[in-house]
C-alpha cells in the first residue's frame, strides 16, 4: 500500500509526490502490484492521481488496486465506472460499511455489475467465521483479512514517555500478522 499518512484520502501535491516516488520505488524493487487510493476534497474520485499512479503501475506490469478510499467516496456505483475506466485492476472495499459482512449486499451486487470489468476484493473484518459466507453470499473469490493480533511490548514506555498506539491499542502493545489466524482463515476457506 503506497500511503503517507493516516486518516482521508485527500493529498496535497507535496504527499502526491512522496506517493509517486514510493511507488516507484516498491515497483522497482519488485512489488506485485500497488493499492493506494486517492479523493478529492469533495469525496469525489481523484481522476487526475489516479490514472498517473495506474499508468506507472502499469508501466511496469503489474497490478493497480484502488484501496477502501472508495469507501468513503461519493457515488459510488458513478465511481466504480470511473475505476473501470482508469483501468484499476482491483477494487478493495468493505461494501461501503465498517466491515465486509455489514456491506456484503452491496458486495454482492458490485461482483454481480462489475465482477467481468474489475476484480471487487472484499476486505475489513473478515475471520474465519465469517470468510465463506462473506465468499458465498457475494460471489467474491479473493477476501483480504489482517490476521493481527496484539503483542505486549513494554519498552514502549518509560519514564515520562510513552510511544503506545494507545488509544487506538491498549498501552504498551502493537500488531503483529498471527500465523495461527492465516492458518484458521485458510482452513475455513479449504473446507
Amino acid at each position: 500500500m503506497v500511503r503517507p499518512r493516516g486518516s482521508g484520502f485527500c493529498y496535497s501535491e507535496v504527499e502526491f509526490q512522496e506517493i509517486q516516488n514510493s511507488a516507484r520505488m516498491l515497483l522497482e524493487n519488485g512489488a506485485d502490484g500497488l493499492s493506494f487510493g486517492f479523493l478529492t476534497k469533495n469525496a469525489e474520485i481523484d481522476l487526475e492521481k489516479t490514472r498517473k499512479i495506474v499508468e506507472l503501475v502499469h508501466s511496469y506490469n503489474r497490478e493497480a488496486v484502488f484501496h477502501r478510499a472508495f469507501d468513503c467516496s461519493t457515488a459510488a456505483m458513478q465511481s466504480i465506472y470511473k475505476l473501470v475506466d482508469l483501468k484499476v485492476d482491483r477494487l478493495l472495499t468493505s461494501g461501503l460499511h465498517t466491515t465486509a459482512f455489514e456491506g456484503r449486499r452491496y458486495l454482492q451486487q458490485m461482483q454481480t455489475v462489475f465482477g467481468q470489468q474489475i476484480e471487487i476484493l472484499a476486505g475489513s473484518g473478515i475471520n474465519p467465521a465469517n470468510v465463506l459466507q462473506i465468499m458465498n453470499e457475494t460471489g467474491i473469490k479473493q477476501v483480504h483479512a489482517s490476521c493481527t493480533e496484539l503483542i505486549s511490548d513494554q519498552t514502549a514506555q518509560g519514564n515520562q514517555a510513552d510511544f503506545s498506539y494507545w488509544p487506538m491499542q491498549p498501552k504498551g502493545s502493537h500488531e503483529v500478522v498471527s500465523e495461527f489466524k492465516v492458518e484458521q482463515l485458510l482452513s475455513a476457506i479449504n473446507k
